[in-house]
């Protein structure tokens, strides 16, 4: 933390250390996921379902194919992780839904982030507030169905 004003950062200099962080975050999320039994692109599919999602949402969440999505989704459907589910408003579509097994899973997956746990736990509560909301700010909306 700096504790004299300097030049601000450019937004290369932004980038890069937000890249940094998220790379540490993504390690470190990998690392909890593996001791469940999880690649780190099927915890990240439990990570998004707070509500079901369709198949062609997650995968452009992943940035992928639907049909690499389908192999991800029947793997974590065979632990019963997820269900499908046909989606109310056009039954064509099937949603993705966590089960409570699932939630408790990415839950435990979440709370094992001891990397990621000691770097914040180095900020103080002011910092964790200022942090949240900046975060907060930059935060990306989903789409539904995106």
């Amino acid at each position: 933390m700096r504790t004299t004003p300097g030049p601000a950062p450019t937004k290369l200099q932004l980038l890069e250390l937000l890249a940094a962080v998220g790379a540490a975050q993504w390690r470190d999320f990998a690392a909890a996921a593996a001791h469940h039994g999880l690649t780190a692109t099927q915890a990240k599919v439990l990570a998004q379902l707070d509500d079901p999602l369709p198949m062609r949402g997650l995968a452009a969440l992943l940035a992928c194919d639907a049909s690499n999505v389908t192999g991800i989704v029947d793997r974590l459907e065979a632990r019963e992780l997820v269900r499908r589910e046909a989606d109310p408003a056009d039954r064509r579509v099937k949603n993705v839904v966590a089960t409570e097994t699932g939630r408790e899973i990415i839950r435990r997956v979440r709370e094992e982030m001891q990397e990621t746990h000691g770097t914040l736990d180095a900020l103080t509560e002011v910092e964790s507030t200022t942090l949240y909301a900046l975060l907060e700010r930059l935060r990306p909306t989903r789409r539904k169905g995106a």
